[in-house]
């Protein structure tokens, strides 16, 4: 998947991520930018996907493999 990065700064109260850890099991993220990072579970994020309102979205590579992808959503 090709991603074109915005040239434009996001400014963004909370980034939600979902990414595989090692062994290939999601985990899921609430981060405040420049204050914490805190694990949430998939319930909350799904909540969060479907319910808040969305500045940006970056899909995250995964090293050598082209079709999986990690995402991160901007609030």
């Amino acid at each position: 998947m090709r991603y074109i990065p915005s040239p434009i700064p996001i400014h963004a109260n909370l980034i939600y991520r979902a990414e595989a850890n090692k062994s290939g099991r999601m985990q899921y993220h609430k981060i405040q930018p420049g204050r914490s990072k805190q694990r949430i579970s998939r319930a909350e994020f799904i909540k969060a996907f479907n319910n808040l309102q969305i500045v940006a979205l970056n899909p995250l590579p995964v090293r050598n493999n082209e079709v999986d992808f990690q995402i991160e959503f901007y609030t």
